[in-house]
């Protein structure tokens, strides 16, 4: 995985030179202490370092007017009496003499960065600029924002190489008007933003921040203010603001860092991989220098720690979700086929009674630096009392398959377990003590003890006794630190009987012969036929438990007459790997094909799945079985209401 890092010092030269509450939070040192922190941890040096280059004036026409640009080269000459009055003119901005060239840089790194990604320099990047963009117009400048340095980098990509779908996805706590309206039109572009909205309360107080704010034309559908496979994306920008992150004085959020490692996985399963990552917001400098740190080392593919707290979702994160669902499902055939279900509140326009800022110094203001400064600090204790695996990903075969191809930094497993602990498990099943699979067994338990111990993240092993050697997983790893395991079983293979209903397990077959929930933590689905439903099967059942149950390992197994097509099989690992930490091992058949090992090896370390294909949607079937699945189940794992409405 090669991940570019863009970046220069002089963007940190513009700074606010008068007093000004509202803007002295967008300072150079957001910049200087989330490199400082990536350095620190190491993982700058594991970047592809690029020094970020000037964007031109024909660049920045691409999305700007010549007048504006031209207006912006002017205040470079500017004392600081006109730069106040200036600057006075827009919302919540501040110019300097070094802004034009500061701005200049940073949307410059976001181009250089989709150049070293669509030519293959890269796979993936993070662009660590100052003045962010997003809420910047074809001729206005605007919270803290001077040029849109992601539009300009989805017209570049346009452009310069040829591109048709972009996926701009904006997680900055502030709405970034600015890119929705350059895009409201433009079909080639899905504009995805999530951010804090109050019904019209919060900055930018805008009516259009709300879900029906859909585009317009022939963009109408393709702005999302809250279904990406659909659009099949062949580049995704990320305006990556930190706003929302615990701490942060603008966004008066509770996100923790880890939360972004989440988010840029789950993105990384689109587009090949190819992600670019642009920094916008973010002015709590210990919380942002962390979080953009978790999406470096997402962008690395170390797995992400695992999300801590209750896995229950917000009425008022429902309610949102509702709102742009029921918005888009006109536009958008996979969400019409979910059905529709009743908005839980109505989402009236008010721009009063505005949240107002905690100010420095309060007792309110000294309570959430306390909360802030434990959460952080319990995290840093978590990463250093477990930190990452020396070993991402091994591999335990029975027999070497010279067709096998795995990636340079992938193990070989040769070890076994003592001949003592294997025997001790093999007594369980006479299958075991045949030599082959007494083998796999000790190259089995040898591997998950890696695992379990910290030493290797996640690993592929192949046996030829495959349901009794999972039996034997499931119970070694329970008995060896794991406090819950989920076994994702895919194909012809029954629970173990002797399994403790006891609430550790959670046992998920995909392939059962009808849709049931036997009870909490037993549940069966048939495997739909199509890349739209086995989508919805991942991503409305199978995640969605997968998150609430909070594993300490995760077992995948492919089973007897699975079914799965490699590039599915590679995406159910790859998003799996997010719940656990990483702590994954998928179970093969020793028959299986090389090809489908060494595609498994490739997600489990790190790399992009490979595309399922062309798009098909979910069969009436298919979507009936999920549906009665989440009626079943909804009242026990509650983020399954977060999937689709039932």
């Amino acid at each position: 995985m090669r991940t570019a890092l863009v970046y220069h010092g002089e963007m940190t030269a513009a700074r606010l030179l008068w007093e000004d509450p509202e803007c002295e939070i967008e300072r150079p040192e957001r910049l200087t202490a989330a490199l400082e922190r990536l350095q620190q941890e190491g993982l700058e040096r594991r970047c592809l370092q690029l020094a970020a280059r000037e964007a031109s004036e024909a660049e920045l026409g691409l999305v700007h007017s010549p007048e504006y640009v031209s207006l912006l080269r002017g205040t470079s000459a500017l004392g600081t009496e006109e730069l106040r009055a200036l600057s006075g003119q827009y919302d919540a901005v501040y110019f300097h003499p070094s802004t034009f060239h500061c701005a200049r840089l940073a949307a410059g790194a976001a181009l250089q960065l989709v150049d070293a990604v669509l030519t293959g320099a890269a796979h993936n990047g993070l662009a660590l600029v100052r003045p962010p963009g997003h809420h910047s117009q074809r001729a206005a400048a605007s919270g803290f924002c001077v040029f849109n340095n992601v539009a300009l980098a989805a017209k570049h990509a346009q452009q310069r190489h040829g591109l048709h779908r972009i996926l701009i996805v904006d997680w900055d706590v502030h709405h970034g008007q600015g890119t929705q309206y350059i895009f409201e039109d433009d079909p080639s572009v899905l504009y995805f933003s999530w951010h804090r909205y109050e019904h019209g309360r919060f900055w930018p107080y805008l009516r259009e921040s709300d879900a029906d704010a859909i585009g317009r034309g022939q963009g109408r559908g393709f702005t999302v203010n809250l279904p990406w496979n659909q659009f099949d994306p062949e580049l995704v920008l990320i305006s990556a603001g930190f706003d929302s992150a615990i701490g942060d004085p603008e966004g008066q959020m509770q996100a923790t860092p880890e939360c972004f490692a989440h988010l840029t996985q789950l993105l990384q399963g689109l587009a090949g991989g190819r992600v670019c990552a642009v920094l916008e917001g973010g002015y709590h400098l210990e919380s942002l220098s962390q979080s953009v740190c978790m999406v470096v080392k997402a962008l690395l593919g170390d797995p992400a720690p695992p999300l801590s707290g209750p896995m229950v979702p917000q009425h008022s994160a429902l309610e949102s979700i509702q709102s742009a669902r029921a918005a888009q499902a006109p536009h958008w055939t996979s969400l019409r086929q979910q059905g529709s279900a009743p908005i839980l509140s109505s989402s009236t326009w008010s721009p009063e009674e505005r949240p107002s800022p905690v100010s420095p110094g309060g007792p309110k203001f000294e309570a959430a630096e306390a909360q802030t400064s434990a959460v952080l600090s319990s995290l840093l204790d978590q990463l250093h009392l477990h930190p990452t695996p020396p070993v991402r990903t091994a591999v335990a075969l029975t027999a070497l398959d010279a067709a096998l191809v795995l990636p340079p930094e992938v193990l070989l497993q040769e070890g076994s377990a003592p001949q003592e602990e294997t025997q001790a498990w093999a007594r369980l099943h006479k299958a075991l003590a045949q030599d082959t699979a007494f083998i796999a067994l000790g190259k089995v338990l040898h591997l998950l003890n890696g695992i379990l111990d910290g030493q290797v993240s996640s690993g592929i092993a192949t046996t030829p006794a495959i349901a009794v050697t999972l039996e034997v997983a499931i119970l070694h790893g329970l008995s060896h630190r794991a406090q819950r395991v989920l076994c994702v079983a895919v194909g012809h293979l029954d629970r173990p009987p002797d399994l403790a209903s006891d609430g550790r397990t959670l046992w998920l077959n995909i392939r059962g012969k009808e849709a049931a929930a036997l009870s909490t933590f037993h549940v069966s689905v048939p495997l739909p036929g199509t890349t739209g439903g086995f989508l919805s099967c991942i991503l409305a059942l199978v995640l969605p438990l997968a998150y609430g149950f909070q594993p300490d390992l995760v077992l995948v197994v492919l089973g007897p007459a699975h079914g799965l097509q490699d590039p599915q099989a590679a995406l159910l690992a790859a998003l799996l790997r997010g719940p656990a930490g990483g702590r994954v091992l998928v179970l093969v058949e020793q028959e299986s094909p090389s090809q489908l090992v060494g595609v498994l090896a490739r997600v489990l370390h790190g790399e992009a799945p490979p595309s399922l294909g062309p798009f098909s949607m979910a069969s009436p079937e298919d979507l009936q079985a999920l549906i009665h699945l989440r009626g079943q189940l909804e009242a026990q794992w509650k983020m399954l209401q977060v999937a689709a409405p039932s």
